[in-house]
């Protein structure tokens, strides 16, 4: 394999097509140039790894990643970006600590597992209503908005924008002037254009489409920051940690590094919209291979609901699953088991999953399929 970097052609070893639900494929440029700084990041003699986050050299790492990523939501001032750390699990617990206030209660559209794991944990903290579930059905679509129930005294909406496991994704957002919307994105955020203005806090783990393990970025629109509870212990407060721009405690330095070199790999494949065109493309190539099956192969989600970033499907004899594991595997091609909630299989396609990458599964699954019928 070779590729162009800095106007050099570079020969690389053999790699793999990854498919894991995360820590999930990064770009191939932006660990090429990750390696080409390892151990002299900008003619300081240091590796990124060793420098303070103290220093200049840091901050204009962590900063310049703020201004990129607030430039492709196309949000202003009145938005901070956090780079925390205990992944987006931690959020669960500490947007309801921040927000949840005596008296309301957090509503929650539940439309798979990350998102009832969200809903449990706010129950610990304060009141909780179910506004939408999708649950009747195994999680394979998305409640639409007409059918929300919220509370009689909403603290905020939750969302999960893009389910991992159930290959289902929104496709519009609610809107309220009065109810904060809370989002995690964690498996589709920079996939396509959106609205973040419609959002008072956007929330991800970095490791399915930002970056590395190791970092949680939090949007946070600058009013939540302000109503924060100013009881809490000092490292779940939102309002220390923007007052401290991130750097209250040493942060995750490496993986926010990473995550501005994603984000600058964004930028110079056409921002969010280019991201959307990759992400529609590469992810129809997939789906084909099942629709044109015959239901030798059989999609969790329904159409109108399916993920660009998660295709979950099943087949239908049941035992050959282990030989399609195992013969993809021998093609370079791992990861795509499916979660025991739904079987099956699982390509996970984010960003960084190139057209080659699924055009490759896909035409796996075609050969598979005349082989095994």
């Amino acid at each position: 394999m070779y590729i162009k970097l800095g106007g050099k052609i570079l020969l690389m070893t053999k790699r793999i097509y990854n498919f894991n639900p995360g820590p999930a494929t990064l770009p191939l440029p932006v660990l090429i140039k990750a390696q080409s700084e390892f151990l002299n990041f900008n003619d300081t003699g240091m590796s990124v790894m060793e420098i303070s986050h103290r220093s200049k050299q840091f901050e204009a790492i962590i900063f310049e990643a703020e201004d990129r990523l607030k430039k492709l939501l196309q949000i202003g001032d009145d938005y901070r970006v956090l780079f925390l750390q205990g992944g987006a699990s931690t959020q669960f617990s500490m947007i309801p600590l921040n927000i949840l206030t005596s008296g309301k209660e957090a509503n929650f559209v539940l439309t798979g597992s990350f998102a009832e794991k969200a809903y449990k944990e706010a129950a610990m903290i304060g009141d909780v209503h179910v506004a939408a579930t999708a649950e009747d059905s195994n999680y394979n679509y998305i409640p639409t908005i007409d059918k929300y129930k919220l509370s009689e005294n909403p603290a905020y909406l939750h969302i999960t924008t893009n389910n991992t496991i159930f290959g289902t994704q929104f496709k519009e957002y609610p809107n309220y002037s009065d109810v904060p919307v809370i989002a995690d994105m964690s498996s589709d955020i920079l996939s396509k254009p959106i609205d973040a203005n419609k959002f008072a806090l956007i929330y991800a783990g970095a490791q399915k489409n930002l970056g590395p393990s190791g970092v949680t970025i939090v949007v946070i629109h600058k009013s939540l920051i302000e109503a924060s509870d100013k009881s809490l212990p000092t490292m779940q407060r939102y309002d220390i940690m923007a007052k401290n721009d991130s750097l209250y405690n040493t942060p995750p330095t490496f993986s926010i590094y990473l995550v501005n070199l994603v984000l600058e790999w964004i930028i110079e494949q056409g921002g969010l919209s280019a991201m959307e065109l990759h992400n529609e493309e590469k992810a129809s190539y997939i789906y084909n291979a099942i629709d044109t099956s015959n239901d030798f192969y059989k999609g969790h989600a329904l159409p109108e609901y399916r993920s660009t970033m998660n295709i979950t499907f099943t087949l239908n004899n049941k035992d050959l699953e282990a030989s399609f594991i195992s013969k993809a595997a021998e093609r370079g091609l791992i990861g795509i088991k499916g979660h025991r909630s739904v079987g099956g299989m699982r390509a996970s396609v984010y960003n960084a999953m190139s057209k080659e990458g699924c055009r490759a599964l896909a035409d796996f699954m075609i050969e598979f399929q005349k082989t095994n019928s």
